[in-house]
């Protein structure tokens, strides 16, 4: 309705004011009466405008909700949440022109891949594998995982992922096999041919490089393979890694199964919980450099350890330090989160192997917060079957840490970047990355300031640190972290944020059960008794 027609229509409405005023010879004209109606209609809209842009702010307010404000001033920050979540979509579909799969008849032989380092570091390897078989036009057979890497697990690929659901799954955009045909190696005579690509190799390397000898050989094998392919590739190739780190690679049943389990007890004791990646274990600690006032007890421990990689440089720990390079202690991570605004009661998560100096380090952070959990505690003795296999145990560690409402990790590591990367394609979950550098300054610092002077640098610190949708540009940082090209967003839609915060507190936020059926869907499992028992 436009101006003028309400000025009209409030005159008429008003015609009995108008006729008593005259009566008692004060003339109001019919001009200043819209007036004094129009002003009041402003402060109305003005007041419900007010309303709707601060929806958020109230309904997180009304839901309990811990906040804090950006440094600048500008809006607060839910951190259980992100504020726009809702707005950016994971998005890795084949373009049209995205040709499909050979057979493999027609590739141009056989590649075989020998993977390096502990799950995730692998997982790295697999997903970059299948880019350069589909680079070199080749056939992939399913990968090798290591047995000789530190954790000395004789794991294979079956016994972590479903090899079955990983080949169909490809189907359209790799042939993948078990094996190597028999009538193929007897063919051969002698044992495939092996090479080591240089790291971060561009594709053209592969097909210079590459390429002609697996064209001599038919079969050829590429040994440690971990980071063998950059990083920035065609938009549809990292599209390619996406559909094979998201969907491809799925754990198999028995271990979606016990990583579910553990998110259903402890979903029953708390409505969201945070997941704490600790990387606290000697060999991080060994690897990194740093050094953690264990004396010379801790100098010896870990410098034996730091033996076991030949190409380490001597690192000066505090340097390490002051560059944001040494994990937090777990005692630092308590006091960061609680700086945050998470309070005592929060239950935590923590994904750990043996922690360097055991119960006395982990001793702290349990005071920050007493509701501590692990696999262990969660599990007891239903973990015995998995205990021999790291690479298993690691497994449940993610499917638990994928699932929590915010991830917290502890070092820029294979199994952080790649978490950090799914909650950013399943749904923009929140995690949390320590912006060491700064913290570490703080933390030394921590006994000359009080608490709320302490609190309100640490939430300094980490603006920009904690797993915004746009914190990083496209193209920065690590693909597996940041899959920009796989990160779709949507136009803004206010039914959009009113539906999100209208289930901000149901019991069950949609997302989990988003992400719970990630583990479970496309099989059978839905029919299967351990699911109906499981829920």
């Amino acid at each position: 309705m436009g101006v003028a027609k309400v000025c009209k229509y409030t005159c008429v409405k008003q015609q009995h004011l108008l006729i008593s005023c005259c009566s008692s010879r004060r003339w109001i004209s019919c001009t200043k009466v819209c007036g004094l109606m129009l002003f009041a209609l402003g402060l109305i809209s003005l007041f419900t405008g007010h309303v709707v842009s601060n929806l958020e702010l109230y309904s997180h307010r009304l839901a309990g909700g811990a906040w804090f404000y950006k440094q600048d001033g500008d809006a607060p920050i839910d951190i259980w949440k992100l504020m726009y979540s809702t707005s950016y979509y994971g998005c890795s579909e084949r373009g049209p022109r995205f040709a499909s799969a050979v057979n493999v008849r027609s590739s141009n032989g056989y590649l075989l891949i020998e993977t390096s380092g502990g799950l995730n570091q692998q997982r790295t390897g697999i997903t970059d594998a299948v880019v350069v078989a589909r680079i070199l036009n080749a056939t992939l057979v399913v990968p090798e995982l290591d047995h000789h890497s530190f954790w000395k697990d004789d794991s294979d690929f079956f016994n972590i992922f479903d090899v079955k659901w990983f080949i169909s799954y490809l189907g359209k955009d790799v042939p993948v096999v078990k094996r190597v045909p028999e009538k193929v190696m007897r063919s051969m005579g002698k044992p495939p041919y092996t090479m080591r690509v240089p790291r971060k190799s561009e594709p053209e390397y592969y097909l210079d490089q590459v390429l002609p000898v697996l064209l001599k050989r038919r079969v050829l094998q590429l040994t440690k393979f971990d980071f063998r392919l950059a990083n920035d590739l065609d938009e549809e190739l990292q599209k390619l890694r996406c559909r094979v780190n998201y969907h491809a690679l799925r754990f198999t049943k028995p271990i979606r199964n016990f990583g579910q389990k553990l998110v259903v007890r402890i979903r029953k004791m708390a409505r969201r919980f945070i997941a704490v990646h600790l990387r606290f274990e000697p060999d991080m600690l060994a690897f990194s450099g740093c050094y953690y006032g264990g004396g010379d007890k801790e100098r010896y421990e870990l410098g034996e350890i730091r033996k076991r990689w030949d190409t380490l440089p001597e690192l000066n720990p505090d340097e390490e330090r002051m560059q944001g390079r040494c994990p937090l202690t777990p005692h630092e991570v308590g006091l960061m989160l609680r700086a945050l605004g998470f309070k005592n009661d929060t239950y935590l998560y923590v994904a750990s192997g043996e922690v360097h100096g055991g119960e006395k380090t982990l001793h702290p952070l349990k005071e920050l917060f007493p509701n501590f959990y692990t696999k262990k505690t969660l599990a007891g003795d239903e973990l015995k079957p998995f205990l021999p296999y790291s690479s298993r145990l690691a497994a449940i560690d993610y499917i638990v840490c994928d699932e929590s409402d915010v991830f917290v990790t502890n070092n820029n590591g294979n199994m952080a970047k790649i978490l950090a990367g799914s909650r950013r394609y399943m749904g923009n979950k929140r995690t949390i990355r320590p912006n060491a550098k700064r913290l570490s300054a703080l933390f030394m610092a921590r006994n000359k300031m009080d608490w709320d002077t302490f609190s309100r640098k640490v939430k300094s610190c980490q603006s920009g640190f904690m797993g915004e949708p746009e914190e990083m540009r496209p193209g920065r940082g690590e693909f597996h972290e940041f899959p920009s090209s796989c990160i779709c967003k949507t136009q803004f839609n206010h039914s959009n944020l009113i539906d999100k915060y209208n289930n901000h507190t149901s019991l069950v936020n949609p997302s989990h059960l988003d992400s719970r059926y990630r583990y479970i869907h496309n099989s059978s499992d839905l029919n299967d008794k351990s699911f109906q028992k499981l829920y």
